[in-house]
């Protein structure tokens, strides 16, 4: 691995995961198979049937509470622990496994399973089950309490600093993506643009490998594990 690399972005999608045992929301046995996604992740599905989308996302904890974090996320972990330079991991996913294996300079995308959010106020707090749809927000008492997840039409969190860290970036990683949902799907070009490295860690080529300098597929169990291990060295 190039000695010059200093800075280091990595962004992580469901495939990541998907060796825990979390379904991805994409391919033949993904969440999206069993749900419309216009029926549980939009802010028109919430305001119409708030029953059925708290239902999903319980679903989706109680799933969580079942499964641990593997090899891959750990050695992230391990390379947020150990990294001399800068280090932004960027997460798509909802669920809290970088966090149980120790990642701590780490951004959620696109919302966390386990905070709910106040549709009123924007104050975010921890998810508490069980969570009625009409239960109130500690700090305004409003009854807005909802899954604090970036629905499809929603602005993701933090892109601010996460395009900042991408312009800084000697070295852009993505794991797991389908490179199929913008803005994260752009993120490539944008570390391309300012003269980053370019790797993809997937199982299969995404939709957007041809933006990658260098793609390597397998399992990330398999291949974060040796990434981070060069990086080190």
């Amino acid at each position: 691995m190039n000695q010059d690399i200093r800075n280091i972005v990595i962004l992580t999608g469901a495939g990541i995961s998907a060796e825990s045992g979390l379904a991805t929301f994409r391919g033949p046995d993904g969440l999206w198979e069993g749900h419309r996604v216009e029926d549980v992740c939009t802010p028109e599905a919430l305001a119409r049937d708030p029953v059925l989308v708290h239902r999903f996302y319980d679903e989706r904890r109680a799933k969580l509470a079942e499964v641990h974090p593997n090899a891959a996320h750990q050695a992230l972990a391990a390379l947020d622990a150990a990294w001399p330079g800068e280090l932004l991991i960027v997460t798509q996913n909802v669920d809290d496994l970088h966090e149980r294996a120790g990642a701590k300079r780490l951004i959620h995308m696109h919302g966390e399973l386990k905070s709910a959010l106040c549709a009123a106020c924007g104050k975010a707090k921890p998810w508490a089950d069980p969570l009625p749809p009409a239960c109130s927000c500690d700090s305004c008492g409003r009854p807005a309490l909802r899954p604090d997840i970036v629905f499809f039409g929603e602005m993701p969190y933090e892109m601010d600093a996460i395009d900042a860290a991408l312009r800084d970036a000697d070295l852009f990683v993505s794991i797991g993506t389908s490179g199929a949902v913008y803005p994260a799907a752009g993120f490539v070009q944008t570390a391309r643009h300012v003269g980053a490295r370019t790797l993809e860690l997937n199982l299969d080529p995404s939709a957007g490998s041809f933006y990658f300098e260098e793609s390597r597929l397998g399992p990330a169990s398999l291949l974060v594990p040796a990434l981070v291990e060069e990086l080190l060295a």
